[in-house]
């Protein structure tokens, strides 16, 4: 049976125990960081020796507040979609193939928010940090360049300090 183990530096382990004639053993299968997706769990289930049930680690994990990723990230779609985003063209027989393979594929109404930030799909996350730097280095500017919005109010009274007090007397 395998079972998760969490270990230091947000590392999580995927292990199956066996018995062995020195008594038990415990193996790794697979380590991960972040969230448990499709992709770690087939990992782990092609190197198992013994029965591997995901609905059980997906439970398990959800009670020990691992993140799980139940759809896969289809990153090759993504990097597809991202490529016709940016105008690339693709061979025309490929074009066919794959409208014909995605006539049966059940779809969802897109939100318009999402149709507007498209082009992000298939960016990396490299892509995306860099983008946002660029953001806030453009908000820096902006700030800097303009005066400030408020000044502190002008005291009414003078300001009372031993220092002027004894310098009085």
């Amino acid at each position: 049976m395998a079972y998760l183990v969490r270990r230091a530096g947000d590392r999580i382990e995927i292990r199956e125990s066996r018995s062995t004639p020195r008594g038990p053993r415990s193996r790794q299968l697979v380590r991960f960081a972040g969230a448990l997706t499709p992709a770690v769990l087939a990992r782990a289930a092609a190197r198992a020796t013994r029965p591997f049930d995901a609905r059980t680690l997906a439970r398990r994990a959800r009670a020990m507040a691992i993140p799980v990723d139940t759809h896969a990230p289809e990153h090759e779609a993504r990097a597809l979609l991202s490529r016709l985003r940016r105008g690339d063209t693709i061979d025309p027989v490929m074009a066919g193939l794959l409208v014909r393979a995605l006539e049966g594929v059940a779809t969802a109404p897109v939100p318009e928010p999402f149709a507007e930030v498209s082009e992000w799909i298939g960016a990396p996350k490299a892509a995306h940090g860099a983008a946002l730097r660029d953001l806030l280095d453009t908000f820096g500017r902006i700030a800097a360049s303009r005066p400030p919005r408020r000044t502190r109010p002008r005291k009414i009274f003078p300001r009372f300090s031993s220092a002027a007090a004894a310098e009085a007397s």
